[in-house]
């Protein structure tokens, strides 16, 4: 059975923990890569307009994917304890809840300082599988929204809340899938294509696309919710809220291969 304690450490009455650092990491490591992608495409999100707007997405995120955990997942029960909303600490996170949050950040701050916000968003869409990636080891550090049962699996993990039976590291996955191929990819045509970096809205579009697909993928694998279950005895949640996500992304794809036709 694999134990990690998901406390990094404690100074006196703090406790520090790995979750906690992976939001931590994940916020300082994006801001650093946010500044170097935008002096390689010469935009106008400057590095202290991004300086500005880390704190703008990071109140998007936490809130956004608390309210949508709250609202997607579990309304009921928070309904019922309203006090419990603000508990983030007793776990409940949302991608897509904090995908909202985070556009409505987008939205409002790139209106504030006359930015394109698809310039804004393509720079942020490299940035977040950074974020996904660590949160996503948070996950598996911490024992919480595992894999399926699967007995045959040579590298199947026993988590202490698994119920005792051998299952699919499901965070792994999505670490891998949703954060480190999707960081690799569309950091690696941004600054290796002039093309890309000149298509507004085209990294937005790969990378909900290819979050969507992995994370419907990848949903096959993943224990479903306890309180939702399976929908129609096969789909999942998450699996539904990532088909209106990924005809965003179709959507910005075509948007940014339009304008550059207009543009010709």
């Amino acid at each position: 059975m694999i134990e990690i304690d998901p406390i990094a450490f404690e100074v006196g009455p703090l406790v520090v923990r790995w979750y906690s650092l992976a939001y931590l990491f994940g916020i300082l490591g994006g801001w650093w890569l946010a500044i170097k992608l935008s002096r390689k495409a010469g935009s106008d999100f400057t590095p202290e307009l991004i300086s500005d707007f880390v704190v703008w997405a990071t109140i998007g995120v936490i809130l956004g994917a608390r309210l949508g955990y709250v609202f997607f997942y579990n309304f009921g029960y928070y309904f019922n304890n309203p006090s419990e909303i603000l508990a983030v600490w007793h776990g409940g996170m949302s991608f897509h809840g904090g995908l909202i949050g985070v556009i409505l950040a987008l939205l409002i701050f790139s209106y504030k300082h006359k930015l394109n916000i698809f310039s804004v968003g393509d720079i942020v869409a490299c940035v977040a599988p950074l974020g996904l990636m660590l949160g996503r080891l948070g996950n598996f550090i911490n024992g919480e929204l595992y894999g399926r049962i699967s007995v045959d699996l040579p590298w199947a993990v026993l988590f202490p809340q698994g119920g005792g039976f051998p299952r699919h590291p499901s965070q792994l996955y999505e670490a891998f899938f949703e954060g480190f191929l999707a960081l690799i990819i569309l950091n690696s045509l941004w600054f290796l294509s002039s093309w890309v970096r000149e298509r507004r809205g085209f990294s937005a579009g790969i990378f909900l696309v290819w979050y969507s697909i992995s994370r419907i993928c990848i949903e096959f694998f993943r224990e479903p919710d306890l309180q939702i279950g399976y929908i129609f005895d096969y789909f999942t949640l998450g699996q539904f809220l990532c088909v209106p996500v990924l005809f965003m992304g179709l959507f910005f794809i075509f948007y940014s291969l339009c304008s550059e036709k207009k543009n010709d």
